[in-house]
């Protein structure tokens, strides 16, 4: 028969009594969990059952050789409602507790010592539980210490049978290790459930922090890819449309127009391919669908010319066979320098990007005279494209240098490592 959502999950536990929102079994039993929702009223029970148990060794003591006083008796009876009561506070002072039920051990009389045997049982239970083992064995043994110079000062002062005082102290002391070891027991297995508690606790709030983390990843990827997209085209069609209105020749307006619908669409289709990838259920945004490789450097440097700037693209090696996400880092890398270049550098009358391919790996250089004024003001104007930049190199595993270079230049290195040996092997052996 299925289980209702009732019956599967559950309170953190019964332990702590509350819930921070694991779906843990519920706790087996019904006492069991009235008992861990009320604890005190198992510990006024629990100091309830303590005193009957141990009352009536007031009256009955066949063995004892002595008989005490009614005084003695009652003075007995006393302690032992007072030491009962004090078993109410054993969760917050065990320790505490636990030596005061010792107390009547002590000081009574050998013919009424035994009334208290029972409450140190109980006391060190609690100190188990709630403290520790090694705790729990700390005061075994300082107890039966205790019990031990009791018995040699009882029979030295005392007139009463030895046979009767260590008859009644290992009494005491079994009751004392039957406490113990019950109460680590309980005490072991209630930390060991707490462990597992805190841990699934610990677990879930990793959980949280890893989803906020991959979100998070996820925004900068994809605002790194919309600024890429639309920082570079909007600039090549704000400089064509400046160029289209400055011009008289109609010819050249109509060109220059042509040419700024060509951009916008192929801004509108790297656009759609990366939303495609964000409508794709479970699709990852690493490289969405846009040029890449030396066809998109050579169309970011044409649109560049087209928009009256003067680039030169030299070219060193073969860079076709590495990796796609290398190979995309090399298209971004110069669109957003480009980019910079138009936007900040108007003046310019050379920009120069250089591309090379060596055994260490692509080394790309984008550089322009157009620099005017203070260098540390144009490096503190400088936005969210070089830190795209940046992450997209250190993605790759490369570094990037970018700033002023001094005689009015604006320097862009990268370089971007990569084994064209391996790659060229890799793609030899592939079918």
């Amino acid at each position: 028969m299925p289980r209702s959502p009732s019956d599967s999950t559950a309170v953190v536990g019964a332990l702590t009594g509350t819930d921070d929102g694991l779906l843990l079994p519920r706790p087996p039993g019904v006492l069991r969990r009235f008992w861990a929702r009320h604890p005190r009223i198992t510990d006024v029970l629990v100091a309830l059952v303590a005193f009957l148990l141990s009352a009536p060794a007031a009256t009955i003591r066949s063995d004892a050789p002595v008989a005490p006083s009614t005084g003695e008796t009652w003075f007995a009876i006393a302690l032992v409602v007072l030491m009962s009561a004090a078993l109410v506070l054993r969760r917050r002072h065990p320790l505490l507790v636990f030596a005061l039920t010792m107390v009547p051990v002590l000081i009574l009389a050998p013919s009424l010592s035994p009334v208290a045997h029972l409450l140190p049982a109980f006391a060190i239970y609690a100190v188990a539980v709630y403290r520790s083992v090694r705790a729990c064995w700390i005061a075994f043994a300082a107890a039966s210490g205790a019990l031990v110079v009791y018995t040699l000062v009882a029979w030295a002062t005392v007139p009463v049978e030895l046979g009767f005082l260590v008859t009644s102290q290992i009494s005491a002391i079994v009751a004392l290790l039957l406490g113990a070891l019950i109460g680590i027991n309980v005490g072991n297995r209630r930390r060991y459930l707490e462990a597992l508690i805190d841990r699934s606790r610990q677990l879930l709030v990793e959980r949280d922090q890893q989803a906020q983390l991959a979100a998070a990843g996820e925004r900068a990827r994809i605002a790194r890819e919309m600024h890429d997209i639309v920082s570079h085209n909007l600039t090549v069609v704000v400089a064509l449309a400046e160029g289209a209105a400055a011009t008289p020749d109609p010819d050249r307006a109509r060109t220059a127009a042509q040419q700024i619908a060509a951009t916008a669409r192929g801004a509108l289709t790297e656009m759609r391919a990366m939303l495609g990838v964000l409508r794709a259920p479970g699709a990852a945004i690493e490289h969405p669908l846009a040029p890449a490789g030396s066809e998109g450097v050579a169309e970011a440097v044409e649109a560049a010319q087209r928009a009256g700037f003067p680039v030169v693209l030299r070219s060193e090696g073969r860079w076709e066979d590495a990796p796609a996400e290398t190979r995309f880092a090399v298209t971004r890398i110069v669109q957003e320098s480009l980019t910079n270049a138009m936007r900040h550098a108007r003046l310019a009358t050379c920009i120069e990007v250089h591309l090379a391919t060596g055994d260490a790996g692509i080394d790309l250089t984008i550089v322009n005279d157009g620099v005017r004024g203070d260098a540390d003001a144009v490096s503190a104007r400088g936005g969210f494209g070089l830190v795209g930049l940046r992450e997209r190199v250190t993605h790759v595993g490369g570094t990037l240098q970018a700033g002023a270079a001094g005689g009015g230049r604006w320097l862009v290195r990268a370089s971007l490592p990569w084994d064209p040996t391996t790659s060229r092997a890799t793609k030899e052996t592939t079918p």
